[in-house]
C-alpha cells in the first residue's frame, strides 16, 4: 500500500483543458474528477466575454471551471481555496473509459471550488488612461420656468408693489383715542351685574354689565345714537374718494355704516374685573375723541334706563301692595264719614257712654227716694201723709225715667236718626274693625315698599370712566410695515402652494 502510493511533493496534475474552440469538457475530464468529500456541485457563471490576456499566478485550474453553466441566482460568498490534499489521503478513483486514442490517465485533482456570483469583469489596467469625453452641455431654462418666473411677478411682487404704493401715497393716517370704563354701585366694590344684582327681585339671568355694553356698543342702536349727536358719516368719509380702501363711502347704508363702525371702534372686554376698553379711529385726533365721548354718554344714558327699570321691577310688587292697601283704607275712611253724616254721631261709643251715665244718675235718685220712703214707712208715717205720697210719685216718675232711657238702647225704640243704639253701635264697630285693618295693611305694605325702595337705591348703577379719552398727536393707523409683510406672506404663501399643486398635476401626467 505504502510503495503504491505517490509522493506528496509530487504536484497533482491537471486533467486535459477541453478544446478553447468549443468551450465543452471532454468526457475524460469529467471523468477524471474525484470527488473527495460530498457537496453538491453548484452551477457555475454564465460564459462572458474574456478579458485580456494578463500574466496570473500559476495554480491547478480545476477542471470544472471550463464547463459551460446556465445562469443561476447568485450563489453565497466564494469560500477560501482548498489545498489539494496529498495522493496518500485520496483513495483511488476508477476512471471512466476515454475514448481509444486517450488512455485512462490515474490522477488526482483538488476538489472544485463553488461558483462565483455573476460579477462585472474588471476594467483592463489603464482601459480609459486615454478616452475623452465631451462635456455636458449648458442648462437652458425652458418654457415652464419662464411661466414660474411670470406667475411670481403677477401673483406676488405686482400686488405687493401695488399695495406699498397705495399704502405709502393714498392711504390716509388715522387717530385712535382710548377710553376705559366700568359700571359701579354703591355697595359694590368691583364689578357688577346690572339684571343680575337684584337678588330675589329680579328674573334676568346671569347676564354681565361689560357684556351688555359690549354688545350695544357694537350694535345698531349704539350707531343710530351716536349719529344722531355727531354726524358719522361726514367724519367717517373725510378721504373719501382718495381712499377709497380705509374711508367711508358716504352714500352707504346704515348696515354698511354698522359694518365700519366695528372696523374703526374696538372694543374689550374684561370679564374677570369687569373693565371695557374702547378705542376709537378717526381721520383727525378732534374726531376719535368726539367719537368716544359720545359712545360714553350714549353707555351712561343705557345704563341709568337699565338701572332704572331694574328698580322699577324691584319695586313693583311692593307699590302694587301698598295702592291696594291705600284704596282700602280709603274705603274705609269713606264708610265711616257716610256712617258719622247719616247718623249724625262723631263717636256712637261716646253718646253711648254718655246715656248710660245719665241711667246710673237715674238708678242714684231712685234708690235715695225708695230709702227716703222706705224711712217713712218705719217712722209710722200714715199714707194720708203728703210726704208719703209725694215719696211715691218720685219713685213712679223716677222709674219712667230710667224705663224710657234704657229702651232707647232696644231695637224697638228710635234713637239719633231714627235708628236703634244697638243698631248704631255694631255699624260703628264692624267700621272700626275695618278700619283698624286697613290701616295695619296699609302700615305693613309701606313698610315693605320702603325697605323695597332702599334695596333697589343701594343698588343704582352708574357708569366711571377711570381713562378719559384724550387728543392723539400721532397716527397709529394703518399699521404699513405690518400690513406689507401680511401681504407679503400670504401672496408667497398662496404661489408655493399653486406651485406645488402645478408640479403635483404635471408629474402624475
Amino acid at each position: 500500500m505504502s510503495a503504491a502510493a505517490p509522493s506528496p511533493a509530487t504536484p497533482p496534475q491537471a486533467a486535459p483543458a477541453p478544446p478553447a474552440a468549443t468551450g465543452q469538457p471532454t468526457a475524460t475530464a469529467a471523468a477524471s474528477i474525484p470527488q473527495a468529500t460530498p457537496s453538491i456541485p453548484a452551477p457555475a457563471a454564465p460564459a462572458q466575454p474574456a478579458p485580456a490576456p494578463q500574466p496570473a499566478p500559476a495554480k491547478p485550474a480545476p477542471a470544472a471551471q471550463a464547463a459551460p453553466a446556465e445562469p443561476v441566482p447568485s450563489a453565497p460568498p466564494r469560500p477560501a481555496p482548498i489545498q489539494p490534499a496529498p495522493a496518500a489521503a485520496q483513495p483511488p478513483v476508477p476512471a471512466r473509459p476515454a475514448a481509444a486514442a486517450q488512455p485512462a490517465v490515474r490522477q488526482v485533482t483538488p476538489m472544485p471550488l463553488a461558483a462565483a456570483p455573476p460579477a462585472i469583469p474588471p476594467a483592463p489596467p489603464h482601459a480609459g488612461a486615454g478616452v475623452q469625453r465631451a462635456p455636458a452641455g449648458r442648462a437652458r431654462p425652458k418654457f415652464r420656468h419662464w411661466m414660474l418666473i411670470l406667475s411670481f411677478l403677477v401673483l406676488v411682487l405686482l400686488p405687493l408693489t401695488a399695495s406699498a404704493w397705495y399704502l405709502w401715497t393714498r392711504a390716509q393716517d388715522q387717530y385712535v383715542s382710548v377710553m376705559g370704563f366700568s359700571v359701579r354701585k354703591e355697595d359694590q366694590k368691583g364689578g357688577i351685574d346690572l339684571l343680575g344684582g337684584l337678588g330675589a327681585f329680579t328674573s334676568s339671568g346671569g347676564a354681565s354689565d361689560q357684556n351688555i355694553l359690549y354688545q350695544f356698543i357694537r350694535s345698531e342702536d349704539m350707531v343710530r345714537a351716536v349719529n344722531n349727536t355727531i354726524d358719522l358719516k361726514a367724519r367717517f368719509s373725510a378721504g373719501w374718494p382718495r381712499d377709497f380702501v380705509y374711508a367711508y363711502d358716504p352714500s352707504g347704508t346704515i348696515e354698511d355704516l354698522v359694518k365700519y363702525w366695528n372696523r374703526q371702534v374696538t372694543v374689550l372686554s374684561d370679564d374677570k374685573t369687569g373693565i371695557i376698553t374702547v378705542k376709537t379711529a378717526a381721520f383727525s385726533p378732534q374726531d376719535a375723541k368726539t367719537i368716544a365721548d359720545a359712545i360714553y354718554d350714549a353707555s351712561s344714558k343705557t345704563v341709568n334706563r337699565l338701572s332704572d327699570q331694574a328698580r322699577e321691577d324691584a319695586t313693583r310688587y311692593a307699590r302694587e301692595e301698598l295702592n291696594k292697601a291705600e284704596q282700602r283704607v280709603e274705603e274705609v275712611r269713606g264708610r265711616m264719614t257716610q256712617y258719622r253724616t247719616r247718623t249724625q254721631l262723631v263717636d256712637p261709643k261716646a253718646e253711648f257712654e254718655s246715656q248710660m251715665g245719665i241711667l246710673t244718675q237715674l238708678q242714684s235718685q231712685l234708690a235715695a227716694a225708695l230709702v227716703a220712703q222706705d224711712m217713712l214707712v218705719e217712722n209710722g208715717t200714715l199714707e194720708s201723709d203728703p210726704r208719703f205720697e209725694q215719696g211715691k210719685k218720685k219713685i213712679g216718675a223716677i222709674e219712667s225715667r230710667i224705663q224710657q232711657e234704657r229702651d232707647k238702647f232696644s231695637t224697638s225704640r228710635d234713637g239719633p236718626g231714627g235708628e236703634s243704639y244697638a243698631k248704631l253701635v255694631a255699624d260703628y264697630e264692624q267700621l272700626t274693625a275695618d278700619r283698624t285693618f286697613a290701616e295695619a295693611t296699609y302700615t305693613a305694605a309701606r313698610a315693605t315698599y320702603d325697605k323695597a325702595l332702599g334695596e333697589a337705591q343701594r343698588q343704582t348703577r352708574y357708569l366711571a370712566a377711570h381713562i378719559v379719552p384724550q387728543l392723539s398727536e400721532q397716527s397709529q393707523r394703518p399699521n404699513r410695515p405690518m400690513v406689507l409683510a401680511l401681504m407679503a406672506l400670504f401672496l408667497t404663501l398662496g404661489w408655493s402652494i399653486l406651485l406645488l399643486v402645478y408640479y403635483s398635476v404635471r408629474d402624475r401626467a
